[in-house]
């Protein structure tokens, strides 16, 4: 079509991950590669009744054009759940209903990025996030995260030797890695955050599926006017309704209001509607300690079957909730390599290059361990141990 196309499209990859799960529609594949939730978790007949429920009760009315905000009574129960489970106070003008934390951040980018302005973000960090933010043709600083957080050294750095407008973070749980910054580590980077120019985004989809060890306080808590929070309903009722929602003080609201309404006008109102009723008439909390329970059997049996499979050569991180763990192999042994084996042997997941700005045919990779039962994640892992260590003797000297 010629050169028709926008100069901010033209650069954007497309979605590494979502390109991986067609080939993982064959049933024979067990798949490790997605970030889904266990489907066999969904309320299924709660939503049902919760629907059958609101178009017996308000059938016109939930069918009808709403505000670009959100529905009030889902914005006030998201308010009273942080006061109750974080002790966060947030009023709930102050958070926007989103089509998914992914609007969020598209939203954020519309607000915030000017072509070649500058963005701090996790190494290895979400793709998602990568993808929105280059939209807007963002510079990134990839900042290296560990066991205990993001490097803030690495962050210093970045925030002295230029304008970094936002720093992206996924705390509790990161995607990829599993890991959660430690309490030392988020005091560190809320005091460099403190004396800059700087927005700190926190995404938290996955905070409320811990299922061992101490919850951390959030960002919101130790740089409340300098932090967006991001959160979604995704994780902990269903993906498929895209009921996400953004925390943000009154100025940045206003333009992020104004963004949203060039982009869609308001979220699913329906949606929005079958998930308050949902949450009105059931115990989440009781659905939410359901997943974590499944979630961390699933974590063990991961952890269990790498220790028995693996070689001893490959590290790994050790999750204390979310979806996901996150792979070393030795140096050397390619990501991409061994996912093209791996698939031959009917076992898939996310080699690493999708989660690096700057970086190619890395060594490392991601496990999802929320969408699989515990017996096939026993298979599964044994054949992708099998793999690596037909892989590392072929590479011996």
């Amino acid at each position: 079509m010629g050169n028709i196309f926008s100069d901010r499209i033209s650069d954007v990859p497309r979605s590494f991950i979502r390109d991986i799960l067609k080939v993982t529609l064959d049933d024979s594949i067990i798949s490790f590669a997605g970030g889904m939730p266990n489907r066999d978790l969904f309320p299924v007949e709660e939503l049902s009744a919760a629907t059958g429920r609101l178009f017996a009760e308000s059938g016109r009315d939930i069918l009808q054009y709403s505000s670009s905000e959100g529905y009030p009574a889902l914005r006030e129960w998201i308010a009273a759940r942080y006061k109750a489970t974080k002790n966060i106070d947030v009023h709930p003008d102050n958070i926007l209903i989103t089509s998914g934390s992914q609007q969020g951040l598209d939203l954020l980018g519309k607000t915030f990025l000017n072509e070649e302005d500058e963005v701090a973000i996790e190494e290895p960090g979400y793709l998602g996030a990568i993808q929105a933010f280059s939209v807007y043709k963002t510079r990134f600083h990839p900042v290296p995260v560990d066991m205990a957080g993001a490097d803030t050294g690495a962050l210093q750095r970045a925030l002295s030797g230029s304008r970094v407008k936002l720093f992206y973070c996924v705390p509790n749980f990161q995607n990829p890695s599993g890991i959660s910054y430690c309490l030392e580590n988020r005091r560190e980077i809320a005091a460099l955050i403190q004396g800059k120019d700087t927005l700190l985004i926190e995404d938290d989809p996955y905070g409320e599926l811990r299922f061992m060890g101490a919850g951390k306080p959030s960002f919101r808590q130790l740089l409340p006017h300098k932090t967006v929070l991001l959160g979604s309903f995704s994780k902990i009722v269903a993906p498929s309704f895209r009921i996400g929602w953004l925390v943000a003080g009154d100025e940045i609201m206003e333009k992020l209001v104004i963004a949203k309404q060039a982009s869609d006008l308001h979220t699913n109102y329906f949606g929005q509607r079958v998930i308050f009723q949902y949450l009105k008439d059931n115990d989440i909390d009781a659905h939410i300690e359901k997943i974590r329970t499944a979630y961390g059997r699933q974590r063990d049996a991961m952890v269990s079957a790498i220790e028995e499979h693996f070689p001893e050569e490959v590290t790994y991180t050790r999750p204390e909730g979310g979806m996901f763990l996150w792979i070393a192999l030795p140096g050397g042994l390619s990501a991409m390599e061994v996912f093209k084996r791996a698939i031959v042997r009917k076992v898939a997941f996310v080699p690493g290059d999708p989660f690096y700005v700057n970086r190619k045919d890395v060594n490392t990779l991601r496990l999802n361990y929320s969408s699989v039962d515990e017996e096939t994640i026993r298979t599964g892992i044994k054949r992708l141990g099998d793999v690596l260590k037909e892989m590392l003797h072929r590479a011996a000297p």
